[in-house]
């Protein structure tokens, strides 16, 4: 089985509850609010090593108590943290998370994570990475630096999986070092202008995805579930029936699954199943790192499915 390196954001994550959106100058009632562990790196590093992967991260945090609680946070769930780096003179990164009926709504400050070097990311890779493992990352992190990165790995054997959040523009020539793109439909939107409402636009769009380089493509699509296109094979995985309370971590819990069942030796149609389980799983559960799931619990999720189907 191979190893996860995940190279990415950690955030903390400020979340607080309330019945809808505050208009312009309008001050509301909110409850339940909490602090988090999170930033999209670290919450789908989590995700892989809850899943049953060796996981590294690599990333910044600020010298402060947001930053050391995060890297405590990420060593307790697992994940090899020698690559995280403490940046001095910035601040940890911060997500400010409005929960409203059933959605989420994120204001993020990057901070430290801005502040990786790219020619020391490109090292700790090549020093980690191998042939059989997957390398990880997002666009929440400076993208000469995530391109750099993806480029390592790929010089490094490694297979690559890219989660395009947020939308950002990566270097044309990036393209060519991402094997595997995972978007949400709003993402997809914003880099290929299509949004994928329908089975139709859905493979359109993936097809799409697919064009700028990668070989695999998926799109999350919520409650409808997600699809995904490899060497011309449209799959499509319907959502589990869940009464969702937080989503904000639903999308890198499904990601970090995704990337576990890689090195596994998972298919694709198995691996996005397995991903799909556990995302649901953490949508009924409110917080980032700590809603979700280890694999046990993914695993009675599916044979409850298939004693069901």
């Amino acid at each position: 089985m191979g190893n996860a390196l995940v190279f990415g954001s950690l955030n903390m994550d400020l979340s607080i509850a309330c019945g809808r959106m505050p208009q312009q100058g309008e001050t509301l009632a909110g409850s339940g609010f909490c602090t988090n562990p999170g930033g999209k790196g670290a919450n789908q590093a989590v995700a892989a090593a809850k899943a049953g992967a060796a996981t590294s991260m690599i990333g910044s945090v600020g010298n402060d108590a947001f930053g050391h609680e995060l890297i405590e946070g990420l060593a307790g769930y697992g994940v090899e943290c020698s690559g995280v780096t403490v940046a001095p003179g910035v601040p940890t990164g911060v997500a400010v998370i409005i929960r409203t009926e059933g959605d989420n709504r994120i204001i993020l400050d990057h901070g430290a994570n801005g502040r990786s070097c790219a020619a020391e990311v490109a090292s700790e890779i090549r020093q980690r990475g191998a042939a059989g493992d997957i390398f990880l990352t997002q666009m929440e992190c400076d993208l000469e630096t995530t391109a750099c990165a993806l480029h390592a790995a790929h010089e490094a054997g490694m297979r690559t999986l890219l989660n395009a959040a947020p939308p950002e523009k990566l270097p044309d020539a990036a393209w060519a070092d991402v094997d595997i793109i995972c978007v949400n439909e709003t993402e997809c939107a914003a880099l290929v202008g299509i949004l994928p409402t329908s089975r139709e636009s859905a493979r359109e769009a993936l097809s799409a995805l697919c064009a700028l380089g990668p070989e695999v493509a998926i799109v999350t699509l919520g409650a409808e579930g997600s699809s995904g296109l490899s060497e011309g094979r449209f799959i499509s995985v319907a959502a589990d029936r869940i009464e969702a309370v937080d989503t904000t971590a639903s999308g890198d819990t499904y990601i970090g699954y995704l990337a576990a069942g890689y090195v596994s030796g998972m298919g694709l149609e198995e691996a996005m199943q397995r991903a799909t389980h556990a995302a649901g799983l953490t949508a009924t559960r409110i917080g980032a790192q700590q809603a979700i799931p280890v694999a046990s619990e993914v695993d009675r999720c599916s044979q409850k499915e298939q004693a069901q189907g």
